[in-house]
């Protein structure tokens, strides 16, 4: 994940601009939702807002390492009334990554 962060920090704005900044904030919005639902299961999650092509690189890294410490979080202390995080979801982010690395 921060590997695709710095890749898009380090694009051109024309290529921001076709998509991948786009694909980045996607990808951003879609892991601080994985992981607001680990934090506050009973609460509705918030949308990551746009904050222009520029942030993108900077959202996404905020995002997956948000997602890494509430996984990390709920595996060492679950909380009483939280369904325990899936197993999976970190292999299911990372996959999530990839592809959307692949696209840009």
């Amino acid at each position: 994940m921060d590997t695709f962060a710095d890749r898009l920090r380090s694009l051109p704005q024309s290529t921001l601009g076709r998509g991948a900044a786009a694909e980045g904030l996607a990808l951003a919005r879609e892991l601080a939702l994985r992981a607001q639902r680990i934090e506050a299961p009973g609460r509705e999650p918030h949308t990551m807002p746009d904050a222009g092509m520029f942030a993108a690189g900077d959202q996404l890294a905020v995002a997956g390492h948000d997602l890494v410490e509430a996984l990390l979080a709920a595996a060492a202390d679950p909380a009483p009334d939280a369904k325990p995080a899936p197993a999976g979801e970190l292999a299911e982010a990372v996959r999530l990554v990839e592809e959307a690395a692949a696209r840009c």
